[in-house]
C-alpha cells in the first residue's frame, strides 16, 4: 500500500503537531506550517483470513464493490459513532502514516470528533492516536472547530448557529461563551442522501446502483428546490434481467427522492431554535445561520432553509475544511481554547 497523500515526499519531513477531522464520511489531516495536506474517504480495507489492512482513503475506497471473498472494506464510523473500534484503529494510524513524521517524533495532536461520541469512543480514538506515536492528545467536538475555522469568536457573549451536515449525522449548535448552549444532532446527512437515491432508484426504475453512483449523481443534480437542470443518464443493473442498463433520470426525481432527509435536516433546525433562550435567538436573527459540512453543498438547502425559518442562512466559503481549519486553530492556541477541550 502506498502511505504517502498529496504527492508528499519521503525526505520531506512534517512538524510535530497535527489536527484531525475524523469524519464519517471523509478524514481530514492539517499539520502546522502546511495545511491541510491530507483529505480522505473514512475507509479501510482489510484481509479478512488475518485483519491486515491493506489500504486506508483513496485507495480502499477505490476498491468498493470490487474486492473477492478474502478483502472487506470497511466505514469504520457510521453516523457519526465508531462502529468498529479495531478498523477505526487502523484506519487512524494508516493516515498518520501518510504523512512523513520521523519514527522516532512523539508529536502533540488534537482530534475532532462527532459530538454524539461516548467516553469509551473517546478514549478508543486516544488510544489509536497513542499507538500512532502522539504525546499529547486532545478532542474537541466537531460543531465548535467548525464554528473557530469559520472564523467566529465563540469567547464572546453573542449567539452563532452552525448547521454542519457532514456524511453521517447533521450536528446544529447554538455556540457562546465558549460552550454549546443548545444542540440538536440527527443521524441523516450525506451518507442517507446517498442512500436515499439508492433507494428511489431501486423503487422507481428497477434499477440497482452502487453508492459512489449515487454519490455522483447527488453531486452533480441534487437540489433542495425546484430548479432547472438537464436530465441525466444512470448506469446499473435490472433488478429484473440482471443485465446491465441505463436510464434516463430528471432532476426532479433526484429532488424527490432528497426530500425526506432535507425535511428531517431542516425540523432538526428548527427544535434547535425552539430550544434556544431568546436572546440567543435574537442573535441568531441579526447574524443568520451558517451552514458547512459536504452535506451543506447541496444546491437550494440554504434557500430552503431560510424559507422554511424566515431566517438568513448561508453556506460557509469553505463548507468542507471548515471543521479540521477549526481543529488546527484550536491546535496552535491550546490555552486559549482550554474550557472546550475533553
Amino acid at each position: 500500500m502506498n502511505l504517502l497523500s498529496n504527492n508528499l515526499q519521503p525526505n520531506n519531513w512534517v512538524s510535530g503537531e497535527m489536527a484531525m477531522d475524523l469524519g464519517t464520511a471523509n478524514t481530514l489531516i492539517w499539520v502546522k506550517s502546511k495545511g491541510v495536506i491530507v483529505n480522505e474517504p473514512s475507509i479501510i480495507a482489510r484481509n479478512i483470513n488475518n485483519g491486515n489492512v491493506i489500504a486506508v482513503g483513496e485507495e480502499a475506497s477505490a476498491m468498493v464493490g470490487k474486492t473477492h471473498r478474502d478483502i472487506e472494506t470497511i466505514f469504520p464510523l457510521r453516523d457519526g459513532v465508531i462502529a468498529d473500534f479495531e478498523a477505526t484503529d487502523g484506519m487512524i494510524q494508516g493516515f498518520v502514516k501518510k504523512i512523513n513524521f520521523s519514527p522516532i517524533a512523539r508529536f502533540k495532536m488534537v482530534i475532532c470528533v462527532p459530538s454524539g461520541v461516548t467516553e469509551v469512543e473517546r478514549k478508543a480514538v486516544r488510544d489509536s492516536a497513542e499507538r500512532a506515536n502522539a504525546r499529547e492528545i486532545y478532542l474537541v467536538d466537531e460543531p465548535v472547530a467548525a464554528a473557530i475555522g469559520i472564523g467566529i469568536d465563540i469567547s464572546k457573549p453573542v449567539g452563532n448557529m452552525i448547521v454542519d451536515i457532514g456524511g453521517g449525522t447533521s450536528e446544529i449548535a447554538v455556540i457562546a461563551l465558549n460552550g454549546v448552549v443548545t444542540k440538536e444532532a440527527i443521524k441523516v446527512a450525506g451518507r442517507e442522501m446517498d442512500s436515499d437515491i439508492v433507494k428511489w432508484f431501486r423503487n422507481e426504475h428497477k434499477l440497482e446502483i452502487g453508492l459512489p453512483t449515487s454519490e455522483k449523481i447527488k453531486v452533480e443534480v441534487g437540489t433542495a428546490m425546484r430548479m432547472e437542470q438537464s436530465p441525466i443518464q444512470v448506469k446499473g443493473r435490472d433488478m429484473v434481467s440482471g443485465i446491465p442498463k441505463t436510464v434516463e433520470v430528471s432532476a426532479d426525481e433526484i429532488r424527490q427522492a432528497l426530500k425526506e432527509s432535507v425535511t428531517q435536516i431542516v425540523d432538526a433546525i428548527k427544535r434547535a431554535l425552539e430550544n434556544t433562550p431568546p436572546e440567543l435567538a435574537v442573535d441568531i436573527l441579526n447574524r443568520g445561520i451558517v451552514l458547512t459540512g459536504g452535506g451543506s453543498m447541496l444546491k437550494g438547502l440554504d434557500q430552503n432553509i431560510r424559507e422554511r425559518t424566515n431566517l438568513p442562512a448561508n453556506m460557509s466559503e469553505r463548507p468542507l475544511t471548515d471543521v479540521v481549519r477549526g481543529t488546527g486553530t484550536v491546535l496552535m492556541n491550546i490555552k486559549k481554547y482550554t474550557d472546550v477541550l475533553m
